[in-house]
């Protein structure tokens, strides 16, 4: 592999993961703010770009194995700061620093970090025996929390639910999730299509249930 100009990729097929980070880089300021609504808007965000990022990197059929194998590692490592760090520290922030919720939140963060890694390992080996797309996950993928959490601030915000413990069983099934070798099919046009009709429509809640807590 040639001397790079600067460490790292910066083509096209990078960029929707590398804002997906930053997204979710604002998402924990946000939360650190105690601008909830704010924040789950820039991690449903980053959950968007990291729908399409593979997809992207696809396209390029002159990837370089280097590259290939960069794109496996960047993308792990945006989503334990996206769908790993920013998730929990959202709840430890919406539970008011509670002791408890640090200590569910960090088992949480080393679910996802467990999880992304063998992802890695596991793709990088398959790529090694198959050029097939893959067409299963192993254990619940990360992005999961990206699409419930709200959820569980809209049922908050309606007084649906109360308190800091839906918050904190979400985090415990989610991230027990993480690691249970349970076989999911990889959502395909239709599924990726009701994912951001979900998404946009809890988008909406979160806006409006922002709004009214102004």
């Amino acid at each position: 592999m040639e001397k790079p100009k600067a460490i790292g990729f910066y083509n096209y097929t990078v960029i929707l993961t590398y804002t997906g980070m930053i997204c979710a880089f604002v998402s924990i300021l946000m939360a650190l703010n105690y601008r909830f609504w704010d924040s789950l808007i820039f991690l449903m965000i980053s959950g968007l770009c990291d729908m399409f990022d593979g997809a992207i990197a696809s396209t390029n059929k002159k990837r370089s194995d280097a590259e290939k194998r960069f794109g496996i590692q960047i993308d792990s490592l945006s989503d334990l700061v996206s769908f790993g760090v920013a998730p929990a520290l959202f709840v430890y922030m919406i539970c008011d620093k509670n002791l408890m919720a640090g200590i569910i939140g960090a088992c949480f963060v080393l679910a996802a970090l467990i999880r992304l890694a063998f992802y890695n390992v596991c793709e990088e080996e398959r790529q090694k025996a198959t050029t097939d797309k893959r067409s299963v996950f192993f254990g619940v993928p990360v992005t999961t929390i990206a699409v419930v959490l709200p959820v569980v601030y809209l049922l908050e915000g309606k007084k649906v639910i109360s308190g800091m413990f839906p918050y904190l069983l979400l985090l415990i099934l989610v991230g027990t999730g993480f690691l249970l070798p349970i076989e999911i099919k990889k959502p395909k046009v239709i599924g990726k299509i009701c994912l951001i009709v979900v998404g946009l429509i809890e988008a909406l809640g979160v806006l409006f249930l922002g709004w009214d807590l102004l």
